[in-house]
């Protein structure tokens, strides 16, 4: 891959968080937020952490009692955002928590879908992993709800498996990005029908081969990469905006440039656009994180991004699209 000779990096667009710890009573952490715009209105879809969590000083978990329900927030113009709803709970769907929630439109059967993609955590009791949630969101009078009979747990059974998102092809298959640590891999299906209806058959031959499915891997001596937002179509080029892990174990937020036609990885930028710097993005219940999970084109040629800070609160970014599709199709 030849050298990089053009630098990118994302602009904070403020200082400080645009949706703090502790901003929804009975939440402490809300973090890590997907994003949609509708009518110029910006729904922000975060994680929040109920009151009551501990950390844990022995064996197992971080924290006891981390329980993660998703809240919606609002906003005109992306910085001030209000608190509009608890959208869903992990009693809803059968679960312990909904974690780590990315919106995102998909078409199909001619008709566009808002679905929601999360990590559903079943009950710890039932000795289940972490899986891919997936559920169809309904919009009317400005605020989103759950399609009340679309939830679904989707991917390889007994296999942890998280950080997922959608995105149509050019020819209308459907894709999915998920992480089986450390890597990314890519599946594809000919609608969200066949998606759903992925059965053990589909997963164990993806399995089989997970190393041909493999879509990204982390950098070397990195401890491994996740998506973070649905890809952007930015003028044609398609960006994938995701996390990596790296050697100090920081949480850095990096690009990559995917083909429209098979979702295959073209380049990715060999150094993040944003790094943990401020504060509240170095110091928390998961130190040194910036986790993005929201993405968004808008007309003045800036990509509006929202990440996770610290496992605590939710910042705001932007980086301008020409220079870094520019990087990105050089390093191809």
């Amino acid at each position: 891959m030849p050298d990089q000779t053009l630098a990118v990096t994302a602009r904070r667009l403020r200082e400080t968080p645009v949706i703090a710890f502790g901003a929804v009573p009975g939440y402490g952490p809300i973090f890590n937020a997907g994003l949609i715009v509708v009518d110029g209105v910006f729904h922000l879809f975060a994680r929040g952490v109920r009151d009551g969590y501990v950390r844990n000083d022995g064996p197992g978990p971080r924290f006891l009692d981390y329980v993660s329900d998703v809240l919606v927030f609002t906003s005109e113009d992306g910085l001030d955002y209000s608190f509009q709803q608890v959208l869903g709970t992990g009693a809803d769907e059968g679960a312990q928590s909904l974690e780590d929630p990315r919106v995102q439109r998909i078409r199909a059967d001619g008709t566009e879908h808002v679905l929601m993609t999360y990590t559903y955590l079943p009950e710890p009791a039932s000795g289940e992993p972490w899986q891919v949630g997936v559920h169809r969101l309904a919009y009317a009078d400005g605020r989103f709800a759950l399609n009340p009979t679309s939830g679904r747990v989707v991917g390889p059974a007994g296999v942890p498996d998280k950080d997922a998102v959608l995105f149509n092809l050019r020819d209308g298959r459907v894709a999915l990005i998920h992480r089986i640590h450390p890597n990314m891999q890519l599946a594809l299906f000919d609608s969200l029908e066949h998606l759903y209806a992925a059965d053990g058959d589909y997963w164990d031959a993806h399995m089989s081969e997970l190393d041909r499915h493999t879509l990204i891997r982390p950098a070397t001596g990195g401890l491994g990469v996740g998506a973070g937002a649905p890809p952007v179509d930015v003028d044609g080029a398609l960006l994938l905006f995701y996390h990596e892990r790296d050697t100090e174990s920081r949480y850095t937020i990096n690009v990559a440039l995917l083909d429209a036609e098979t979702g295959v990885l073209v380049s990715v930028l060999d150094q993040p656009i944003l790094r943990p710097e401020l504060s509240w993005e170095r110091n928390g219940d998961v130190d040194e994180v910036v986790f993005v999970q929201g993405a968004v084109g808008r007309p003045d040629g800036t990509v509006y991004l929202t990440y996770g800070a610290a496992d605590r609160c939710v910042g705001a970014a932007e980086v301008e699209a020409a220079p870094l599709i520019g990087a990105l199709r050089a390093a191809a």
